[in-house]
């Protein structure tokens, strides 16, 4: 068993209590985590406030800042192999991906170091005479970043890197599910020589650790990424103290796959955007609307590859599909597949455990054919390899049903004809569109969505000005006093 401590305040604290980490895989206990009290809470928050206001982080200039995160992001990328074992021990999702992406991960620290010492004001041509006026840009504060199990590496440097880079400080919950990469990711830091107070990382449960945290009175940001329901939460939470807060939430994005496609691209995407990560994706495309003339050769391309996958230990460079994370999305996935076939869907291939797997949360790949999008796999998030497909007539009709959503995250255009690409594309109600391609994201590309899916944007150049509060400083350069406010002329 492996033991992890909260890092605060510069330094490792094994907490008060405590709570074990089971192993998708296995199904069996593997590590022992801290979860993080009301005063465990307050004291990470106590120390960010510190560490900004009256350590030695607020006297560092942008070009300091740039390098050491520049540093961090070149440790990272040091320790990326360890980092995605740690991942896949704790979360199941395969070690080739988690290790690909711990490494992609130093990018984004790279990429806002850079951008440290280009947050600039700008001088305004105000309208009045002698008057020289100006604004700069200071960091907001305190930042709480609070991110889900499934990519934590990846989503907390959306959130750390343009936070530090803008010179603020920050608390990042770990999710209380898989939190073991971002506790090795904590000794990185300490090794980086970042001043103690400026990044602590704690995990624990809602009550009372992420009500704490998001409702603390010197808390100025709070950055969160996850579910609907926990996004409501933390907006009531934040009334008390009026904390600035983004939301990166859910997805249940739309596929459309014309009949102009290049096949052979289409269904690549279609399995690399379902069944890679073994569909625990935010923005898996597991609404795959296939125009009518291909529908039946897009389904058997994909039930004929479906065959092929390897699902196994995430561990084995063979596997192709490993476990999910939790016991409760297994039962989640099988009691809305059952539903949705009640309901009308046709069952393609999958649907339950592989009969080869014995222990662990193993769940098949899986498609179900359906002619409603009223069914409940059509609706329902799963985080789950499971693919909803629905035969459309079309460009207008496949539009339509694509924006009959709650969520608006990502969505796919699979098309050969460009004008169509484009048409298609600027009326699909989503925060990002990919056009013959899937999943593909970098730290200069904005990140987020529509409607339930959150309102925020991460990444790219704009996301760290979100850091910032803007001043606005006016001069009086005249060397005459300032006129008898009595007197209006």
């Amino acid at each position: 068993m492996k033991h992890f401590k909260h890092y605060i305040n510069g330094k490792f604290s094994a907490g008060s209590n405590h709570f074990e980490s089971l192993n998708p895989a296995t199904g069996q206990p593997w590590a022992t985590f801290p979860a993080a009290s009301k005063e465990e809470s307050n004291l990470a928050i106590e120390s960010a406030h510190e560490a900004l206001y009256k350590g030695p982080w607020s006297e560092f200039t942008a070009t300091e800042r740039g390098k050491i995160i520049y540093k961090l992001g070149d440790l990272i990328s040091e320790h990326a192999s360890e980092l995605g074992e740690l991942e896949t021990m704790d979360s199941g999702k395969l070690a080739a991906e988690t290790k690909a992406q711990s490494s992609y991960v130093a990018d984004y620290y790279y990429y806002y170091a850079g951008l440290a010492d280009k947050i600039q004001g700008e001088v305004l041509p105000i309208d009045k005479p002698n008057m020289r006026v100006f604004t700069t840009r200071e960091p907001i504060g305190v930042v709480v970043a609070i991110v889900p199990w499934n990519a934590q590496l990846f989503l907390s440097a959306t959130k750390i890197a343009p936070a530090l880079a803008a010179g603020n400080t920050i608390v990042v919950k770990a999710s209380e599910q898989a939190p073991a990469a971002l506790f090795k990711f904590a000794e990185l830091v300490q090794k980086s020589g970042f001043p103690p107070g400026v990044i602590n990382i704690i995990t624990g449960f809602a009550e009372p650790c992420g009500r704490t945290i998001t409702s603390h009175p010197k808390v100025a940001r709070v950055a969160f990424t996850g579910g609907t329901e926990v996004a409501r939460h933390i907006v009531r939470n934040t009334a008390e103290n009026f904390a600035h807060v983004s939301l990166e939430l859910g997805g249940k994005s739309p596929m459309l796959i014309f009949d102009d496609c290049n096949i052979d691209g289409a269904v690549n995407a279609i399995i690399a955007g379902n069944f890679g990560a073994s569909g625990q994706s935010c923005v898996a495309g597991s609404r795959v609307f296939i125009q009518r003339s291909i529908h039946k050769k897009i389904i058997n391309e994909i039930k004929d590859r479906a065959r092929l996958i390897t699902v196994g230990d995430p561990l084995d460079e063979n596997t192709q599909v490993g476990p999910l994370a939790t016991k409760h999305q297994v039962e989640r996935a099988s009691v809305v597949i059952k539903n949705s076939i009640k309901q009308g869907a046709t069952l393609i291939f999958g649907g339950g455990t592989p009969k080869h797997m014995h222990q662990g949360w193993y769940f098949e790949p899986t498609m179900l054919d359906c002619h409603s999008q009223e069914y409940d796999c059509v609706k329902t998030e799963l985080f789950a390899p499971v693919i909803s497909v629905i035969a459309f007539d079309t460009e207008d009709d496949v539009i339509e049903m694509a924006n009959d959503s709650e969520y608006g995250l990502g969505a796919g255009v699979f098309t050969e004809n460009l004008a169509r690409a484009h048409r298609v594309s600027q009326q699909i109600h989503s925060g990002i569109v990919w056009i013959n391609t899937y999943r593909a994201i970098s730290p200069i590309s904005p990140f987020g969505g529509f409607k339930q899916s959150g309102g925020s944007r991460e990444a790219g150049v704009d996301a760290i000005h979100e850091y910032t509060r803007t001043k606005t400083t006016w001069i009086n350069t005249s060397s005459e006093p300032m006129s008898n406010p009595f007197i209006i002329r």
